[in-house]
């Protein structure tokens, strides 16, 4: 039998290309400057507790999850989900060298697969769930992992109009319209959830009520390659000769940025939904 994420009519499948490819997940550590900059915010939100069993939804680099085993300790524990093998390995890595004993990885698709280890207290997710193609199949699957009166507590970006550090604006002039979703799937990415009432109306479909969403601003420090990179251009398809000038566009945009010493000072929008499993 074909296993059903090597297809490309499976679930999430373009995401699954994504965040397997070597590019992708060899400058993600890089990526987590600027993500992990909301980790407090968002486990503030969770209100974990001593022996809770938690699911975390894209665990990636698994990093949140290490963080959240700390405020589960001693007697509870993390299960990190993640689409790409490569970062799963590299969080199991991490968790490994930290001394996290109550944290672990699987690799897994929480569209539509199931975990062994369900059912959970909680479940949280930091940018993690802004992947999926079918969000409120989705969100009903992590509903079942659940038990009843569980949380479910997760960062997403706010829209893309009020987070001028993303590359998109100067990026979109060299690349073609993104064609619109298949019948039955949605848009993915990092401002798929940015709808705020969108959202809440996808939690409440899929099982989930008490629907909160808290908006945060913040501004953070990184460096360039926490928030774009020039391999970046090449990877989202545009082509060789177009490469020159759409590097020129994107060092314009970036520029907005520089603080001096090699360091940028991003204004970022995000937003924390909570909900509990009804």
């Amino acid at each position: 039998m074909t296993d059903p994420r090597s297809s490309d009519e499976a679930p999430n499948a373009a995401e699954r290309r994504r965040w397997n490819h070597d590019y992708w997940t060899s400058i993600w550590p890089k990526r987590e400057a600027l993500t992990d900059s909301v980790t407090d915010v968002l486990l503030e939100h969770a209100s974990l507790l001593p022996g809770m069993h938690l699911l975390e939804i894209g665990s990636g680099g698994g990093k949140t999850a290490i963080a959240a085993g700390r405020l589960v300790a001693p007697d509870g524990d993390v299960v990190g989900a993640d689409l790409s093998v490569q970062l799963t390995e590299l969080a199991t890595q991490r968790a490994k060298e930290a001394g996290a004993a109550n944290v672990r990885y699987s690799v897994a698709d929480m569209q539509y697969e199931t975990l062994d280890d369900r059912p959970f207290d909680a479940a949280i997710s930091q940018f993690g769930v802004m992947f999926f193609d079918e969000p409120v199949t989705a969100f009903t699957n992590i509903a079942k992992h659940v038990v009843r009166n569980g949380a479910l507590t997760f960062a997403c970006w706010q829209p893309f109009d009020v987070n001028p550090w993303h590359p998109g604006e100067a990026t979109a002039a060299f690349l073609p319209p993104v064609p619109a979703p298949a019948p039955g799937k949605s848009p993915t990415g990092p401002f798929a959830l940015a709808d705020a009432g969108a959202t809440a109306s996808m939690l409440e479909a899929a099982g989930w009520s008490d629907v909160a969403c808290t908006l945060y601003d913040r501004h953070v420090v990184v460096a360039r390659d926490a928030f774009v990179d020039d391999g970046q251009l090449a990877f989202m398809g545009i082509s060789e000769p177009q490469l020159p000038e759409a590097l020129a566009r994107l060092d314009a945009h970036t520029r907005q940025f520089e603080v001096g010493d090699g360091r940028y000072e991003l204004p970022i929008a995000f937003q924390i939904f909570t909900a509990t499993r009804a």
